[in-house]
């Protein structure tokens, strides 16, 4: 069975830092393409961040500077370093790989 579970989320003030984890089980994160994704109150979904299964990072503008993903192969973990966070980053952040995704973990930055 596949799983991919997401923990780290929270509420964070303007300015402030996250690490999102993602924990995949019966794939392999390293052999494929790992994508964070977002969706904001009453916006659609969006791409953040994806790392390809050769480990070459990718970021939408948004967040490029600010956000950072990488993968412990021994740990088939991914994560999602998020610096200088601010209201608008407000979302449900999933993992996916493929056609599997995560549950989603709520990220509200509020003052």
């Amino acid at each position: 069975q596949v799983q991919l579970v997401e923990s780290g989320g929270g509420l964070v003030q303007p300015g402030g830092s996250l690490r999102l984890s993602c924990v995949a089980s019966g794939i392999t994160l390293s052999i494929r393409t790992m994508i964070w994704y977002r969706q904001g109150p009453g916006k659609q979904r969006e791409w953040v961040a994806l790392m390809t299964s050769g480990g070459f990072p990718r970021y939408a503008d948004s967040v490029k500077g600010r956000f950072t993903i990488s993968r412990d192969n021994a740990k088939n973990t991914g994560y999602l370093q998020m610096n200088s966070l601010t209201p608008e980053d407000t979302a449900v952040y999933s993992c996916s790989s493929g056609e599997y995704w995560g549950q989603g973990t709520q990220v509200t930055v509020s003052s």
